[in-house]
């Protein structure tokens, strides 16, 4: 048996579904629901030259020290074989490079140059706000690979990027001669971390820009 609303449950019954169509209203009208939206991944660019072998096996364990990060998406290339699309798409971007007379590589250097160039990023500065960082690898100790990862920052920062480093103050290096030759783990495991902090800031920057 139904029983008859009383005049006070009437004015309770309105009342709710006045305020739920409210709630629904001002929900559509601010673009909010409240269905879970597919969060796009975050990708994260790794770019490098490498004749030895050594930059590539960091460039690699960067891309690891990336995909433990949930959310998130690695693309590694040689910086000769990257396109505009690899680059614009792109969140972040690190870039790797052997030590050549205490500098970046010739090959490390087009791919900058390209940018602007063969990619067009001027004057909109298309890479602005993305994430950057760098790794290198070089024979000797005091080589130059502080002073590498440096003009790699600086080409970043005159993209108006935003620079980030892992364990080491400047990036992720290794020394590949001497005692202990080749990529040893510790320097592997400070490529990860630089990987790994990269797409953590990525992952923030991504979460404070959608809101």
């Amino acid at each position: 048996m139904v029983l008859p609303l009383t005049s006070s449950s009437r004015f309770r019954l309105i009342g709710s579904l006045f305020l739920c169509a409210l709630l629904l209203i001002l929900g559509i009208s601010s673009g909010e629901t409240y269905a879970d939206e597919p969060v796009p991944l975050v990708k994260v660019l790794v770019a490098y030259h490498s004749l030895s072998g050594n930059t590539e096996r960091m460039a690699e364990a960067v891309v690891e020290g990336v995909k433990s990060v949930p959310g998130t998406e690695a693309l590694l290339r040689r910086v000769g074989k990257v396109t505009a699309e690899d680059l614009f798409s792109a969140d972040a971007v690190v870039v790797g490079s052997p030590v050549y007379w205490s500098n970046m590589s010739g090959e490390v250097k087009t791919f900058f140059d390209n940018w602007q160039f063969k990619f067009g990023v001027f004057p909109e500065f298309k890479m602005k706000n993305k994430i950057g960082a760098a790794f290198a690898t070089g024979g000797q100790v005091s080589s130059g690979k502080e002073v590498t990862m440096l003009t790699i920052l600086a080409a970043m920062l005159g993209n108006q990027m935003i620079v980030v480093s892992g364990g080491g103050a400047f990036g992720a290096s290794a020394t590949t001669e001497g005692d202990s030759p080749g990529i040893d783990n510790k320097e592997l495991a400070d490529a990860k971390e630089l990987g790994r902090r990269v797409a953590e800031v990525a992952v923030l920057m991504q979460r404070g820009s959608s809101h």
